[in-house]
């Protein structure tokens, strides 16, 4: 398809155009309703307005940011967007929109309102929103509440339906199932709320409200239809202003309720959607997503509209699905031998239908959680797919005798796909969330040893899900550290910490350091002021209180110590705004600030302020926040590969190096956010640049004509849904790919469904957008992409999509996995700095399980980092590749089109685009354009041993450097003895031996810091005007905490660069009696350490056998564990001195029972 030909779209179309087919997010079709609603009330000549308000969470944690991008559009339309301090305050605010004639000076007819809110905010908001109900709404307001359900739990701290507790507090709840009904329902509710004087629920689930799809606007879609026949009480049924508790039930029961029942069936809410509309033998019951999942189940089993209506089956699509309208039901199942309820968690609907249905005459047998015979059929417990869905419907055909030879064979290919064996393909690899790059969390949730904390909500919360912050449990929003309170005094556990956002803070957690303080806990409370809403977009936090407003506070509150802990302690330093009496200490000091607290007693605070990492990135590309022109640097060759930076930063953009010489560390600097906590790792690698900047490799120009040789691709036949999923990491623009593919689809005049799995996992854990690309846009379809359904896998992330969620997906026989073989390190390395990172085996694994045929792997990172000079570029460069291999049903046009009404970095992304098609089109000439990267780590053992004899003599001098070959030799000769094809042995003592020669000493430091490489490589990385300083902690130097006793690193300038120069030349001074630095305990112990290694091994050459080998080999390693400096080294060298003895106690027990035989 040409440009030509493409529809025309503008991203304003999804709130402006007036009639047509806008693509919209749930999200955004929130927005659009009170715009609607505004606009129909125009028509009839109502002067109303619109009033929103609620309080942020998955799966609706982003209607607020998309409300503030709207605020021109709301204005136009006399709609106020004030976000609540909390849930249950917000719905007050909501109650008050109502009481419109209860004062004099009325400006408008009416205010209609949407609160807004997760599952916890409506448990929260239980009693305001009861109240609302039972006195009423204004008959030209109504209030409609969005409420967002995470039924697994994926993003929240427990599992939510909250439509029973909404119908517990008889407020009609609504279950849209696609983004058409986000909009004919939500003009529904509003009327609905208007005409019965409720308010009334709408449902949304992560698979509605964030996916995006095409819909029809049109002003005159939904028409209202009000019930004529209602009689109401004296004074009507609406809002009055008196108290009158009693009769409020009343009218809820005898006259609110029936209109509810009334409009629901005056206007089709309940309908036949699909085969017999008086089914016979089977009727499905099912409501909102379920819907969808049951529609796919039908096509799965090949029971289309004919098929169904001839077998005697129907579908009937409950859109209330409390008070569950009982004349539409009884109908639909008049005629029908068994009812299928299809619900996802508990079942509402059902338990109705059988009260509904119980007293009539002629009643269907009801089936749904559990079969006729009672034994379980739909899980109540977790979410339904399609195929779980067909399963079922296949059980209750074949239980009555209505599946033919077809549906048995359809559903003997559905029960394989349920029952199948999923190989694991991840190795223990998992992408799990985890804090971003330079996040405050990563120092802030740390606990003194032998202390413990206890979770919250927030980003800081994943400090539950890590093994070393020693945090456990979380408590309800606003209920932090009140559970220690119960807790306390049935324990001997005397203190507790308690980590508490700012956000919460604002939204109850105030009243819940105050109920601490009450009961004389000894806790302390750890305010995380990090500026932002993290975990749900970065949205500001509500009422903006300072760090001194908070310590103001919480001392009023009575607490008996507060003290601020910050990256920058100077700004709170002389503060006016800070209480005289609160001590403010650098965030070095957190450690020992933690210890002072726990030891006073009763209740304190310390205010741990530092702005969150990835709002200062977003803040600092609008010019909103500091840039400190400094980044961080490692020299990797002095690198140990310790991991201490890791200890200290917790920072994912420590990134792995692997080096001839072993294991590295780097810092990726396109993903640092400038924390600086890696530089107090205790090893003098680490420089830090002044000045200057990144120096970007830029797009690499391709020759035009090669671009234009690229031949269209063959894209695929597509007569049903063609089902991708796109598997990556959360921050990296995943979901984006998924918009933009989407887009594309409706450009070409297609439909489409995308829906985003993120959840916590935004936080670099591994993210899933499903799409569904549709021929005809009118047909329906859930975008999720169930067991063995994906005829795309594209895998952005390597590790992303060998976790189980993306390989269910996979069908040999029909998926194409396209996947990004770069594998970029998971989170998990900060802690387990020795973790295998063997992409070429997880690649191994889903080649073995999708097919050598169906699987193309290409190196997308390494190459987009090459040609576009930025790793994000990644994710296009995938697009371009998948679609040139034929992968996708969609044109080269739509894909560009789609790109440029995104609007982010559109030559970029374009370029990124059709680097990947020409990656796929032709290779060689993509090789072609590539720098000639770092040589690759030597596997020839020839070359290694003499890589490393030179690299000793430069480190001292020939006849040092002639004492590891001799050692080499020696070991080369023992293996050679065995006369077998094993040479560990000798390779051990090729790597090891020179480890323990190469110890970095002050000499060897200086050496390598002048070395031209490292200057090399610093140019590589870096440009402009910029200078050097260093970060040492020289032993005989060095000035010790007075803590710890530990020896603290220091800041040098680039003079230093000079004294190294010199130093270096000192070398030959190494391990003489003029050596002063050799005098220290470290150096000592580094030289008994080598001279001891080559005395085990040359004990060993003499004594090599079959049967020692395995022990031999581990004791020619034991220097592996060895790494780091300074006391990280002595703490490594004492381990590694366990386990060599261990090893020598192995071997001699092994001869010892060699010579007894």
């Amino acid at each position: 398809m040409d440009g030509g030909s493409l529809r025309s779209v503008t991203l304003e179309d999804k709130y402006r155009l007036a009639k047509g087919r806008v693509f919209i997010s749930g999200t955004q079709a929130l927005v659009r309703l009170p715009i609607m609603q505004r606009q129909r009330d125009r028509a009839a000549g109502l002067n109303t307005a619109g009033f929103i308000s609620g309080y942020r969470g998955s799966p609706i944690g982003g209607y607020d940011n998309a409300l503030w991008a709207a605020k021109s559009h709301l204005a136009e339309n006399d709609i106020i967007f004030q976000p609540g301090v909390n849930e249950d305050l917000a719905a007050t605010a909501i109650w008050g929109t109502q009481q419109l004639d209860f004062v004099p000076g009325r400006k408008v007819d009416g205010v209609f309102s949407i609160w807004y809110g997760k599952g916890p905010g409506v448990d929260r908001s239980g009693d305001p929103l009861k109240h609302i109900n039972f006195n009423g709404t204004h008959p030209n307001g109504g209030v409609l509440v969005v409420f967002g359900d995470d039924h697994p739990g994926k993003s929240s701290s427990i599992g939510h339906q909250s439509d029973p507790a909404l119908a517990a507090n008889s407020i009609p709840v609504l279950f849209p199932a696609t983004i058409q009904e986000f909009i004919d329902y939500g003009l529904h509710g509003i009327a609905l709320s208007r005409h019965a004087s409720v308010v009334v629920g709408f449902k949304c689930v992560n698979e509605t409200v964030t996916a995006t799809s095409t819909v029809e606007i049109d002003p005159d879609r939904v028409s209202i239809n009000l019930p004529q026949d209602t009689v109401g009480p004296e004074g009507g049924i609406h809002i009055r202003p008196e108290y009158d508790p009693l009769g409020q039930d009343v009218r809820m029961v005898r006259h609110k309720l029936p209109r509810v029942l009334a409009y629901a069936r005056a206007n089709r809410l309940d309908r036949v959607a699909f085969g017999h509309s008086r089914p016979t033998r089977l009727g499905i019951v099912t409501s909102g997503k379920a819907y969808l999942d049951c529609v796919a189940a039908l096509h799965q089993l090949g029971i289309d509209e004919a098929k169904a209506k001839a077998m005697g089956i129907g579908l009937y699509k409950v859109g209330m699905v409390w008070p569950l309208e009982p004349q539409g039901l009884k109908e639909f199942s008049e005629q029908c031998e068994e009812l299928l309820f299809v619900e996802e968690k508990r079942p509402l609907v059902e338990d109705q239908a059988k009260s509904i249905l119980y007293a009539e005459e002629r009643r269907p047998q009801i089936s749904g959680k559990f079969d006729l015979s009672g034994a379980p059929l739909l899980p109540a417990d977790q979410q339904l797919e399609a195929a779980m869905v067909a399963d079922a419907i296949a059980r209750r055909l074949e239980s009555s005798g209505l599946d033919d030879a077809d549906i048995q064979s359809a559903y003997n290919s559905v029960r394989n796909r349920v029952n199948r064996n999923l190989p694991s393909l991840d190795n223990g690899i998992a992408r799990s969330p985890y804090f971003c790059s330079g996040c405050p969390h990563n120092t802030s949730t740390r606990v003194p040893e032998g202390s413990m904390a206890l979770g919250g909500i927030g980003c800081h919360g994943m400090a539950v899900l890590m093994g070393d912050r020693d945090t456990t449990s979380i408590s309800q929003m606003g209920g932090e550290g009140v559970t220690w309170a119960g807790l306390a005094p049935f324990t001997d556990t005397k203190h507790i910490y308690q980590n508490l956002g700012d956000g919460t803070y604002a939204h109850s957690g105030s009243l819940a350091i105050r109920a601490a303080v009450q009961s004389g806990a000894n806790l302390t409370y750890k305010i995380l002021y990090n500026d932002a809403v993290a975990m749900t977009g970065g949205q500001p936090v509500e009422g903006n209180m300072s760090v001194g407003q908070i310590a103001r506070q919480v001392m009023s509150e009575g607490v008996a110590s507060v003290a601020i802990v910050s990256d920058q302690p100077e700004q709170f330093q002389g503060n006016r705004d800070v209480p005289s009496s609160v001590m403010v200490y650098h965030r070095s000091e957190l450690d020992s600030v933690q210890k002072d607290f726990r030891e006073i007693e009763g209740t304190t605070v310390i205010i741990y302020e530092q702005t969150c990492a990835a709002e200062k990135r977003r803040r600092r590309k609008r010019n909103e926040f500091p840039d400190p022109p400094k980044r961080a640097f490692i020299n990797s060759l002095v690198c140990e590969g310790c991991g201490d930076c890791s200890a200290k930063a917790n920072c994912v953009s420590i990134h792995p190096l692997e080096t001839e010489f072993g294991r590295k560390r780097t810092i990726d600097q396109s993903s640092c956010n400038k924390d600086y906590s890696c530089v107090e790792g205790f090893c003098p690698s680490f420089v830090t640049i002044h000045g200057g900047g990144v120096r970007r490799a830029g797009m690499t120009e391709v020759p035009a004509e090669l671009i234009d040789a690229i031949p269209e691709p063959q894209l695929p036949d597509v007569d049903r849904d063609w089902s991708v999923l796109i598997a990556g990491v959360g921050g990296t623009g995943v979901v984006t790919i998924g918009a933009v593919l989407g887009m594309a689809a409706h450009l070409e005049n297609k439909g489409s469904a995308v829906f985003d799995m993120t959840g916590v996992s935004q936080k670099n854990g591994a993210v899933y957008s499903h799409l569904k690309i549709i021929s005809d846009p009118n047909t329906m379809s859930s975008a999720d992409v169930g067991l063995g359904e994906a005829d795309l896998l594209l895998g952005c992330d390597l590790v992303a999509s060998v976790a189980p969620v993306a390989v269910r997906t996979i069908d040999p026989n029909r998926t194409r996995v396209v996947v990004n073989e770069t594998l970029t390190p998971t989170p998990q390395f900060q802690n387990s700095p020795n973790m295998n990172l063997d992409g070429g085996l997880l690649l191994k694994g889903l080649v073995d399980h999708s097919g050598e045929s169906q699987v193309s792997a290409v190196a997308a990172t390494r190459i987009a980092l090459a040609l576009t000079g930025d790793t994000i570029g990644a994710n296009t460069f995938m697009i371009g590749y998948a679609l040139q291999l034929g992968s996708l049903p969609l044109s080269v046009a739509a894909i560009e089109r789609a790109i440029e009404l995104n609007g982010i970095a559109v030559s970029f992304n374009i370029h990124a685009f059709r680097l990947g098609r020409f990656a796929a089109a032709n290779p060689n000439g993509l090789a072609s354009l590539l720098p000639n990267g770092s040589e690759p780590v030597n596997a020839d053992i020839a070359d290694q041993i003499e890589q490393r004899v030179s690299f000793l003599a430069d480190y001292q001098n020939r006849a040092y450097s002639d004492q590891y070959q001799e050692l080499v030799k020696l070991a080369q000769a023992a293996d050679q003895k065995l006369s077998w094809d094993r040479g560990d042995f000798s390779r051990a003592v090729v790597r090891y031996a020179f480890k323990v020669m190469a110890y970095k000493d002050e000499y060897e430091v200086a050496r390598l810091f002048s070395a031209a490489e490292f200057h090399q490589k610093m140019e590589d990385t870096f440009e402009g005007d910029y200078r050097v300083r260093f970060h040492l902690a020289p032993p005989l130097f060095a000035k010790k905490d007075p803590k710890t006793g530990l020896p603290r690193k220091s800041e040098f300038g680039s003079w230093m660069g000079h004294v190294f120069k010199v130093l270096s030349r000192l070398k030959g001074l190494r391990g003489t009696r003029f050596d002063f630095f050799g005098w220290t305990q470290e150096r000592r112990t580094e030289r008994d350490l080598r001279d001891q290694y080559f005395a085990d091994i040359k004990r060993m050459c003499g004594s090599l056998s079959k049967d020692n080998y395995e022990l031999a080999v581990e004791l020619a390693e034991v220097p592996e564990q060895i790494r780091g400096f300074g006391h990280v080294k002595l703490d490594a060298i004492r381990d590694a001195t366990l386990g060599r003895e261990a090893i020598l106690g192995r071997l001699t027990k092994s001869e010892q029972q060699e010579r007894a035989a």
